[in-house]
């Protein structure tokens, strides 16, 4: 594609040099330029795109698209007041507008996204309809999986997911929708189908500042469902809210689109009731204004007849029987990193969960505490570089619900790993029987296998599916699960 082409829906912008010359890919990592690339600078909060301008043009950039002119510069530059919200608009252009050839669904929340997303899939698959899938844990288009770096892409690269997804002919974008995405523009120029509220809780203050500003962000999904309305039960924008969730009034207010509720202890138009939570699942009923319906889940937990519900209220607005959503919900084992357990030949329980807030952690401590026979014992950390203000609440949950809690670090990342700890210390100071800290996170988990006896819980918290420890800026593999097991036979 032409570079004046491409470029022709943004309306306020000065071109340096000639536009007349060929585009064979957009980027705003100056690391995957290739010759015919168009360079995008964007500014983060730790580094800024336009000191790699240069080097992005050695390495062939056809041209770049900054907020200020680079002199001396030999590639041609369109320079624009916002490249972030420029980058939007060129890479849906350039995509051909990829999200419009199919019904993308959106999630948002605090937590539940990844679970979610994962049931929706399966529903819709089971159903035969084609899917493709972007989220915390991966991407998947077809039987392809590809690694994901954040939540939601940059702009660019979902753009380029779509696109890749329309070509093998996807019906269904499942997509996580993060609020870093929303207030950041990389969910921009996305044309939703179904946007779904999970919870809101605390996290990310760092970012946000405030919890109201995080809701605001996530606000932005339902506003962007559109004013317009289509033929057709199934072809209506739709947004699906948790009835239990106060957010919700909220997100109600800042759609145009039909709302479809789901919950449990409110009034929903998809409820669940009679729940039971047991160690080896959870059961409940469903009425709803589709019928009615009993589950009995392999996973477990109150939280995840959430997520059941949430998925399951999407596949009935696309007009999937009961009886389907049924049978895949009940079919699902588990989720990568999400309540998954540890068997390594012990005869206690081992437990892995990505809980990394407050609420996330405290659900499923409460869930541990249902039906657990002995002692419960809690490995968690919390993340550097983010909101601080977690750290102490999240220590409180584990000594509360845990008979011992063990401090220990997440991801450090530029933080003193020592000081994340005394952070989360500060809020168990009146309590110092129930926790130890062991700063370093695999001593911490060898710790706690080796106090565990039968018939004993560990929950090992906030990392999940991760593979990695973020020490620095440095990926060290890391993986709970692999750390358990090891500990569990004896290796080092």
């Amino acid at each position: 594609m032409r570079l004046s082409e491409l470029t022709a829906p943004i309306l306020i912008k000065t071109v340096i040099g000639s536009d007349d010359v060929e585009i064979t890919n957009i980027t705003a990592d100056s690391r995957r330029v290739q010759p015919g690339s168009l360079f995008i600078a964007l500014r983060g909060y730790t580094v800024d795109g336009h000191d790699f301008v240069q080097g992005a043009v050695q390495a062939g950039a056809a041209a770049v698209v900054v907020e200020q002119a680079i002199e001396g510069l030999s590639a041609p530059q369109v320079v624009v007041r916002d490249t972030r919200a420029a980058t939007a608009v060129l890479a849906s252009v350039f995509y051909r507008h990829p999200s419009q050839a199919m019904k993308v669904i959106g999630i948002t929340g605090t937590n539940g996204k990844t679970t979610t997303t994962f049931l929706i899939d399966r529903i819709l698959s089971d159903a035969g309809k084609q899917t493709g899938v972007i989220g915390t844990i991966m991407a998947k288009i077809g039987t392809e999986e590809i690694p994901m770096e954040n939540t939601t892409p940059d702009v660019a690269d979902l753009q380029e997911l779509f696109h890749r997804m329309r070509e093998a002919g996807t019906e269904y974008g499942i997509t996580e929708v993060s609020s870093h995405a929303l207030d950041l523009k990389r969910a921009a120029g996305t044309d939703y189908h179904l946007a779904i509220f999970t919870n809101l809780t605390q996290d990310h203050l760092d970012f946000h500042g405030s919890m109201e500003a995080y809701r605001n962000a996530k606000a932005k999904l339902f506003a962007r469902l559109g004013n317009t309305y289509q033929d057709g039960v199934h072809n209506n924008k739709v947004a699906i809210l948790n009835a239990d969730d106060a957010a919700s009034e909220h997100f109600r207010d800042a759609t145009t689109a039909q709302v479809i509720t789901y919950g449990i202890d409110a009034e929903a138009d998809v409820r669940a009731v009679d729940v039971q939570v047991e160690a080896s699942g959870v059961s409940f009923k469903v009425e709803s204004v589709y019928g009615q319906e009993s589950f009995a889940l392999q996973l477990t937990g109150k939280f995840n007849v959430y997520n059941a519900l949430a998925a399951m209220t999407a596949g009935l607005v696309e007009g999937i029987p009961f009886s389907s959503i049924k049978k895949s919900l009940e079919s699902i084992p588990g989720v990568n990193g999400r309540f998954e357990t540890v068997q390594a030949g012990q005869d206690f329980t081992v437990i892995v969960d990505y809980s990394h807030t407050p609420d996330s952690l405290e659900n499923v401590m409460k869930t541990v505490r249902e039906f657990a026979k002995n002692k419960v014992y809690c490995v968690v950390g919390c993340g550097g570089d983010r909101d601080r203000t977690k750290r102490p609440l999240m220590a409180r949950i584990a000594v509360e619900y845990a008979d011992l809690a063990i401090l220990t670090s997440d991801n450090p990342r530029t933080e003193d790993p020592e000081q994340i700890v005394d952070d989360m210390e500060a809020g168990v100071q009146d309590a110092k029987d129930r926790y130890v800290r062991i700063t370093d996170r695999r001593e911490a988990i060898r710790y706690a296998v080796a106090k565990a006896e039968a018939g004993d819980v560990i929950m090992i918290a906030g990392k999940g599916h991760e593979t990695y420890q973020i020490i620095g800026k440095t990926k060290h593999h890391f993986d709970d699960r692999e750390v358990a097991a090891q500990a569990i036979r004896g290796e080092a």
